[in-house]
């Protein structure tokens, strides 16, 4: 019993470590911008009357998520003027993209969708570029900061810290716009990412021995752009392994686009949607999440993979009833508690796949290209939602969601099928 109390308190003092509340703290600042470019922003432009189709289109805003592997390799390699020599590679790049994300945050909360949507697009373009730049330095950040003990626990304490940002951005900034308007909520949001700063201005720059952060541009294309893409595609299948990524999470990615503007469309309020949505919801999620860890450890990637692909896609047919009932709260805290549960498991299986995937020695660069491949679906291919959503109604478009998760899953099968372990990146040493 003394024994399993000391180590115990061994963890517990890991997680409280500098370093680790550090991660904690980053992880905090790259959840905070996300939802102000999708849902959040969603339910103000529906709020001001904008048609669910072009609501949809645009998500495309978001696009930058989606495709932050084509600039992963200047984010590693390429010195800023003046700030590089000030902090370092990785804390110079942290400072300019959190600063970026709070002035853009603040000039949002200043537009007006009504009348210029236009200005509040390019806002949410620049805003979405941002905390894409910052997610590949954060990526990189903490696994040169941490020794491999600590992998798990900064891992662990990211995703609280970004998890808490989604709430603050989901329902803080709803029952703030509720209560004083969007302009506070984007300004709350923007003062938010101080904690970020302060924790990039305090925090340690990594030792990069190898001499990363010096632009060497003879060999900077072949080193830092082409080797980590030629490697992962020298791998069997890779094709459809990029095809499963970008169509596991679609069925999720239409729902998403298209909640907050059907939550409003159907008569609740925007604090209902936010405590209910964000605060249950975020439970929920993190209870899925441990369900999903101890599935993956369990029954191995592939059948945890397959388990909350299914659970994710039959999550959709809540929605669907939510509709028929109409804006009843008890019913909404079921929909949340099954789609959150459901995501949480489907969502930790796919992290786990994900970062199977990674060769040590392109961590960085072949992370952002597949969670660029990822986001894919939550963007570009989820941007049509809206449109399908002006020709039919609450109910079929959430069954046709749920059915956009059957190509993924398909894949999925295929390659439990078909892959070795030759489609893992070869070992360190």
């Amino acid at each position: 019993m003394n024994g399993r109390m000391d180590v115990w308190r061994q963890t517990m003092r890991i997680y409280l470590e500098p370093r680790s509340v550090l991660i904690l703290v980053l992880g905090f600042s790259c959840g905070l911008p996300f939802l102000l470019v999708f849902g959040t922003l969603s339910a103000w432009l529906r709020e001001t009357g904008v048609s669910l189709e072009v609501i949809g289109w645009f998500s495309l805003a978001s696009g930058a998520y989606a495709m932050k592997f084509l600039w992963a390799p200047a984010v590693d390699r390429v010195p800023l003027p003046v700030l590089t020599k000030m902090f370092g590679q990785r804390r110079s790049w942290l400072i300019l993209s959190q600063t970026t994300i709070a002035g853009a945050a603040l000039a949002m909360g200043t537009s007006d969708p009504a009348n210029n949507l236009v200005l509040t697009a390019i806002l949410a373009v620049a805003l979405a570029l941002a905390s894409a730049t910052q997610d590949i330095v954060v990526d990189a950040y903490r696994i040169e900061i941490l020794d491999q003990t600590r992998m798990g626990v900064g891992a662990a304490n990211y995703v609280v810290g970004y998890r808490a940002a989604t709430f603050a951005s989901g329902a803080g900034a709803l029952i703030i716009a509720d209560q004083f308007g969007w302009f506070a909520a984007y300004a709350t949001m923007a003062a938010l990412m101080a904690a970020g700063i302060a924790a990039t201005l305090f925090g340690p720059e990594p030792d990069r021995p190898d001499g990363s952060g010096k632009l060497d541009i003879a060999n900077f294309f072949a080193d830092a752009v082409v080797m980590p893409f030629v490697e992962f595609a020298k791998r069997p299948n890779w094709l459809i392994i990029l095809a499963f990524v970008a169509l596991y999470k679609y069925g999720d990615a239409l729902l998403g686009v298209m909640a907050n503007p059907f939550y409003l469309d159907i008569g609740f309020s925007k604090t209902e949607i936010g405590l209910v949505t964000k605060g249950f919801g975020l439970a929920m999620t993190l209870l899925g999440g441990l369900i999903g860890g101890a599935l993956v450890v369990r029954t191995g990637t592939f059948k945890a993979l397959l388990i909350g692909g299914i659970l994710q896609a039959a999550s959709n047919a809540m929605f669907a009833l939510q509709a028929m009932i109409g804006p009843k709260l008890p019913m909404l805290f079921v929909t949340i508690g099954v789609e959150n549960l459901t995501g949480g498991i489907g969502t930790i299986a796919f992290v786990a796949y994900l970062s199977g995937l990674c060769n040590i020695a392109y961590t960085a660069t072949q992370y952002a290209l597949l969670s660029s491949a990822m986001a894919f679906a939550r963007t570009f291919l989820a941007a049509g939602g809206g449109w399908l959503a002006e020709r039919v109604d609450w109910v079929a478009y959430f069954l046709l969601s749920g059915l956009a998760a059957l190509p993924g899953l398909i894949l999925l099968v295929w390659l439990m099928r078909r892959v070795t372990s030759a489609t893992a990146p070869p070992k360190p040493g």
